[in-house]
């Protein structure tokens, strides 16, 4: 594939630069850190979980190969959710250690930063596959029945709408997904394709939470995605199906001495509601008078 820059670039002093040395200092090992919570995702279930800002969580496989679709708003006001296509933009489509998420407008801010990745080494293999995409969304029982004139009820927006019903939040409130230990790229006709998971026992991915969060986790009923799920080879993928599980951790507090929760971008506009000062056309003369 040719070398070409990526359109967000961070300047100096960018507030797309991280601290790297601070958010290694966090994880396992290097900061003091107390078990608080673990929540236990059943097959084909969902969960949702809260988690304060300046704590970990840590989401992983606890007896064999499985994906899961990841959503995440602020406790406080679900309208400041996770952006996939944003985060895509600005940090990668599939993401590990140092990427953040980022939420959506207005408020355009981390709302965690990976700071722990078991399949970071992963890469990309011979196919172009990585691991925890954000470029497809969440498998629904609308594609579904689409596709197959079926009904199903424990699609990964099914599992996650009813996760969050309890927090007082609705299906509109379910968006596109980060999806954990899945293995995905664009084939050579630029179409989507998804592989076998490639975590085992034992792999995790790790967050820091910028914010005070709701987190939702859909335990996907494709399983490890081994086996198609629809096409002329389309079977039940029951067997391949397992749990996922949460772990959150309060860290000490000294590992957090210099840090504080981000901020959102303080645009002062108002979206050009007013007529602009400067004449456009003027300006644009002047630019190709110079030329």
């Amino acid at each position: 594939m040719a070398k070409v820059e990526a359109a967000y670039r961070a300047g100096k002093g960018s507030k797309l630069e991280i601290n790297i040395a601070f958010y290694d200092s966090l994880v396992e090992g290097r900061a003091n850190r107390t078990l608080i919570e673990t929540v236990t995702v059943p097959m084909r279930e969902g969960m949702a979980w809260e988690v304060p800002a300046g704590h970990v969580f840590r989401i992983l496989v606890p007896e064999g190969p499985q994906v899961g679709d990841f959503n995440m708003w602020n406790r406080h006001d679900p309208r400041e959710r996770m952006w996939a296509s944003r985060t895509r933009q600005i940090q990668r489509a599939h993401i590990s250690t140092h990427d953040r998420i980022w939420s959506t407008l207005p408020f355009l801010r981390p709302m965690v930063t990976i700071i722990d990745d078991t399949l970071a080494s992963y890469g990309e293999d011979e196919q172009g596959g990585r691991v925890h995409d954000l470029l497809g969304t969440r498998c629904d029982p609308y594609v579904n029945h689409l596709l197959t004139g079926e009904d199903f009820d424990h699609h990964c927006h099914s599992n996650l709408v009813r996760a969050v019903l309890p927090y007082g939040l609705t299906e509109f409130d379910v968006h596109d997904v980060l999806n954990v230990f899945q293995c995905t790229g664009l084939n050579e006709d630029d179409q989507y394709f998804m592989k076998a998971c490639p975590a085992q026992k034992g792999d995790y991915l790790e967050f820091f939470a910028e914010i005070d969060l709701l987190c939702a986790l859909s335990c996907c009923p494709g399983g490890d995605l081994s086996v198609d799920l629809w096409g002329p080879e389309a079977q039940d993928p029951l067997s391949t199906c397992h749990s996922l599980e949460v772990e959150i951790y309060k860290l000490e507090e000294k590992a957090l001495e210099n840090w504080q929760p981000p901020v959102s971008p303080n645009y002062q506009g108002q979206h050009g509601l007013q007529k602009p000062v400067i004449d456009w056309s003027a300006e644009k003369q002047k630019l190709q008078s110079k030329g």
